[in-house]
């Protein structure tokens, strides 16, 4: 005889990592898979077994974030573990290859400034048509100057480093000879780096480019 609902999914959360995001339609996935259900199906029958396992209290360490999203805490010195935040903008805006950090971020990581910015900005394909924050997460979205694609994304994350390069103060030597590494690295091609240029972004990022190209070919 299978399990109930509820303790198919008490069990699901039970092993779950503290603070990690726990999200209501991955719980149906398994749902579905298990009992033979339809999507629409397992999603209502997961957010009713979920909301009875909180009601009755089943497992004292599950905490509701928002719709849809929960997640396992435990008392520590200085109170509650939280939820991952920094998880939830990977899976929200980053995963699947939708998108990446840019800005003064990129710039900061790639070791071009020493520079901590006050916001994570982020270029993702779920940004639709403006530049704005999401104040829960604690985040800048912007959309990208063109689809974010696994096989472009590098090549949009550097030309964004170099369409900011007069923006800080750095020797601009050290700085191509560090893109160009980048570049190396990830083994992105001249040519690809140069058509994304010419079409999305402006005159002086291409400019920096030539420079780079110059130390790193």
């Amino acid at each position: 005889m299978k399990q109930t609902y509820m303790d198919f999914i008490c069990n699901i959360l039970k092993n779950k990592k503290i603070g990690v995001p726990i999200y209501l339609n991955k719980i149906a996935e398994e749902v579905s898979e298990e009992y033979k259900l339809t999507k629409k199906n397992a999603l209502a029958a997961a957010a009713v077994a979920i909301k009875r396992i909180m009601d009755k209290n089943l497992i004292k360490a599950l905490r509701f974030y928002q719709k849809g999203i929960y997640y396992l805490t435990k008392e520590t010195p200085f109170g509650e573990v939280q939820i991952d935040k920094q998880q939830l903008i990977k899976d929200k805006y980053i995963d699947n290859d939708s998108g990446y950090e840019t800005d003064y971020n990129l710039l900061y990581k790639m070791g071009l400034t020493t520079q901590i910015p006050k916001h994570k900005t982020i270029a993702t394909n779920n940004a639709k048509d403006c530049v704005r924050e999401d104040k829960k997460l604690g985040v800048i979205i912007r959309p990208p100057k063109t689809e974010i694609t696994v096989n472009n994304k590098e090549y949009l994350k550097i030309l964004d480093v170099l369409n900011l390069l007069n923006k800080i103060d750095i020797d601009k030597k050290v700085a191509y000879k560090i893109i160009a590494d980048y570049i190396k690295k990830y083994k992105l091609y001249y040519d690809k780096l140069i058509a994304i240029a010419d079409k999305y972004y402006n005159k002086n990022t291409i400019l920096e480019l030539a420079h780079t190209a110059s130390v790193g070919i």
